[in-house]
Formats: C-alpha cells, sequence, structure tokens
C-alpha cells in the first residue's frame, strides 16, 4: 500500500491490545495498520525505540485557553505547544475566562478570529449556556461549537454568569431540541455560613466551604433534569466520589448523563497540601485519600468516563502565594502538558493497563465531543495523530520544562514516569524532544 510516512513499533496501543505494528500515513490519514515489517518504496519510515509506545494522540476536551482579553492568562499559542510536547493532538476551548466568553455568535467569531494561525494542534470550542441565551443555543451550534458548558456557582469572571434551576429549565428542552451536549460544573452555592476551620492559609478552610454535598446536590439536580427533559449531560471535573453510586444508578437507568475526572483528583490528596501553597486551589477541590481511591474505582468500574486537564491558568500573583490566602487565591491548576505521565504514574501503581489509560486520555474525549471517528484512536481511516512515548523514563516536573505561558504549578518538583518523545498531527512531526515543528499546522475543528 502507498504511503508518504511509516510508523513502526514494537509496542503499539491498537483499540484491543498492544502488538507490533507498522501504521501506514498518507494524506494525513491513517491508510493501513500492518505488520511490523511491512515494507513500502519511497516513504518515510520512523523506527520506534523498542523501549517505547506508539499512542494515539491524546484529546482533551476541558481547556481555559482564555483568549481573547485574558490572553496574559493563556493563549492559543502557548497552550496548544504545551499541548504538543504532553502528547495531546486536540483539544477543545472552554467559553469562559476570554473576553468576551463564547455565549453569542458575535463572540465565537471574535475567538475564531483570535485562534487564526496560532494553534499547533487541532481545536475545538464549547459554547456556554448564560442567563438569557436561549436563543443563541441554535446559532452558535451552527457555527460550530460542540456543545455547552454551564455553571452552578458563580464562574470567577463577571463575563460568564451561573445559571438556576429556572434558567436550565428554560435552556434544556432547547438544548434537547438540538440534540446538543450539555456539560456541567456541578457544584451549588455553599448554604453553611460556619466553616470547620477559619485560617484563609489552612487548605482546611477552603475545602469545607467546599463540601462533597453541594458537589453531590448538583449532581443530583442535573440528574433530575436530564430525565425530564432527555438532554444530554456531562459532569466536569468530578471530584466528590460519593457522587459515583447516584451516577450510575442514573446511566445503569438509561439517563444519558456522564462524567470526567481530572489529574489533580487522581494524584493529589487534601492531606498532603500545606497551609499556603495556594498553587493547589481548584474547584472543586482536592479531596481526601479515600475520595482519590474511590475516583479510581470509579473510573476502573466506567461511572468515569474520561481524564482531561482542566487546564485553568493564572498570572501567578493572582494565586497570592505570599499571603497564602486559600479563599481569596485564584482557583485553577496548570496541567496541560503533564496530563499523560501523571495518569499514567498513578495508574500503574494500581495495576491498570495501557489500554484503560488509552480510554482515559483518547478515545472517549474525543467519542463525548463526536470526534471517535477522525480521533481517539489508531485505525484505518483515522487521522494520523500519534505521540511515542517511553513509559519508563521518570523525570521531575520544573518551571523550565513547561511550555504553557504561567509555569506555576502544584507538580513542580514532583517526579512522573513517562517522557513524551514525539508527537505528530496528521502524520505531520510537530515535537520532538523539546523542539517543536510545522508552526500553526493545527485546524480549527467546527462541528458539521
Amino acid at each position: 500500500m502507498e504511503a508518504d510516512v511509516i510508523i513502526r513499533g514494537r509496542n503499539v496501543v491498537l483499540p484491543d491490545v498492544v502488538a507490533p505494528a507498522s501504521i501506514h500515513i498518507s494524506g494525513g490519514k491513517i491508510k493501513n495498520v500492518g505488520p511490523y515489517d511491512a515494507r513500502a518504496a519511497d516513504c518515510d519510515l520512523v523506527d520506534v525505540p523498542d523501549a517505547s509506545l506508539v499512542m494515539p494522540g491524546l484529546v482533551d476536551t476541558h481547556v481555559h485557553v482564555n483568549e481573547p482579553g485574558r490572553t496574559e492568562w493563556e493563549g492559543f499559542s502557548s497552550a496548544t505547544r504545551a499541548a504538543a510536547a504532553g502528547g495531546t493532538t486536540t483539544l477543545i476551548d472552554m467559553p469562559l475566562n476570554s473576553i468576551p466568553a463564547t455565549t453569542t455568535v458575535a463572540a465565537f467569531r471574535a475567538k475564531l478570529k483570535a485562534a487564526e494561525r496560532k494553534c499547533q494542534i487541532d481545536v475545538g470550542f464549547w459554547g456556554g449556556v448564560v442567563p438569557g441565551n436561549t436563543n443563541e443555543l441554535q446559532p452558535l451550534l451552527r457555527e460550530g461549537v460542540v456543545g455547552f458548558k454551564c455553571f452552578l456557582v458563580p464562574s470567577g469572571v463577571d463575563e460568564f454568569s451561573h445559571v438556576t434551576e429556572a434558567n436550565l429549565r428554560e435552556a434544556m428542552p432547547e438544548l434537547t431540541r438540538l440534540g446538543a451536549l450539555l456539560i456541567v460544573h456541578a457544584e451549588l452555592p455553599h448554604e453553611e455560613t460556619d466553616a470547620i476551620a477559619t485560617d484563609p492559609s489552612e487548605y482546611n478552610t477552603f475545602l469545607s466551604s467546599r463540601p462533597c454535598a453541594d458537589e453531590n446536590k448538583a449532581i443530583d439536580l442535573m440528574i433530575r433534569l436530564s430525565r425530564e427533559f432527555g438532554t444530554r449531560v456531562h459532569i466536569v471535573h468530578l471530584s466528590s466520589a460519593e457522587a459515583l453510586p447516584m451516577l450510575k444508578e442514573a446511566q445503569e437507568s438509561g439517563i444519558k448523563i456522564s462524567a470526567e475526572t481530572c489529574p489533580h483528583y487522581l494524584h493529589f490528596a487534601a492531606e498532603e497540601i500545606a497551609p499556603n501553597h495556594t498553587e493547589f486551589k481548584c474547584c472543586p477541590p482536592i479531596r481526601d485519600r479515600q475520595n482519590r481511591e474511590r475516583l479510581w474505582s470509579g473510573l476502573a468500574d466506567g461511572t468515569i468516563e474520561s481524564i482531561v486537564s482542566d487546564h485553568s491558568p493564572c498570572p501567578a500573583e493572582m494565586k497570592l502565594r505570599e499571603r497564602g490566602d486559600f479563599m481569596q487565591a485564584w482557583g485553577g491548576i496548570s496541567s496541560l502538558q503533564l496530563r499523560l505521565p501523571i495518569v499514567w504514574t498513578e495508574a500503574q501503581r494500581r495495576g491498570l493497563s495501557l489500554l484503560d489509560i488509552t480510554r482515559w486520555l483518547c478515545y472517549e474525549p474525543a467519542r463525548l465531543v463526536s470526534l471517535h471517528h477522525l480521533k481517539g484512536s489508531i485505525g484505518e481511516g483515522m487521522d494520523a495523530d500519534l505521540v511515542i512515548w517511553d513509559p519508563e523514563a521518570e523525570f521531575t516536573v520544573g518551571p523550565a520544562m513547561l511550555h504553557h505561558r504561567n509555569k506555576l504549578t502544584p507538580y513542580q518538583g514532583q517526579i512522573l514516569s513517562g517522557i513524551v518523545q514525539k508527537t505528530f498531527l496528521r502524520g505531520r512531526k510537530i515535537y520532538d524532544s523539546g523542539k517543536f515543528f510545522a508552526e500553526s499546522s493545527g485546524s480549527l475543528l467546527l462541528r458539521s
């Protein structure tokens, strides 16, 4: 079979097996997956070291790029370089933190203009559901957003207001009519006035202000509304393992609800967070060790479908590290480049497989946004988005290696397993051992 490039390795992560294979690529597509020793004339051959793996390019459906308007937090150029360096070949940008927020067609067009010729990888876009914009949902879907995001608590920025149950009862029938996906930041505003702790430099003070109960009640609300309106609902960044039984029961009863979680909930534990270390603040919060292990169980049994970054950076001064004030610091964690090694480091400790992490990091995120016919697995007809990485190589996270705009991260100093060596986008090498190629080679993915 004719090919422009053949990538062959002894350890290729195919949909059902890790095996020797050669991947034949032509016109940016995988034309064939053949035996390891398959040959073709007049093509480039990439021989993968025996210790390395070939995996589908990662798909990250939860990234806050923040351009236009807050590009000093993160922009398309820096975010997509960080993604490429971490083996991610497709990301979906969140609708808030940019100015304007992606809640109208005009704002979406401004977002597309800002992203033009800046993306190292393929980028798609979420729209937003906010009070009063129900009439914008169909036009936004026609323009190409992959679905819609809402918050049930204040989002942290004035441009993206949270919705109430009454707002959802207006929007969800329209989303159902359109066949559109609603992804939900599922926390309800905290009603308690007395916190367990009062010192803002102590992590437990912040943790007690956003308990599991607030997340659980919000998820219960979304289960009820999804059942009532038939809307497809996805819970983003699940942190409360207490909600797993109700999610599992809802899924088994046929309600169209799914969930994701994030590396920071699977790697860190509240007991380990020292006073003043506000780089650990995110919403919902990192919870205790037992909760972490139950989240891993939820992944293993399929209740949680995927692991996404929720990359939500800000300028370092907004983390208030000098004051160490968890209550006032910006809530968000930067980990876009590190998702693969974090998840692999923790997964192998628990006896989970390469097929498991490929499902959580590649296939299921692609399926969430209906890109699984192009992205997220290695097979004939798929985009030739691939990552070559060494699962045994260890490294220590430090600012100099990170390519996102602001380097402050709770992962600094962590020792992780799994070094990304090369990343290919539609058969073109875009990253190789610290060097970038084919600048601005990414496409803007519009829902057709």
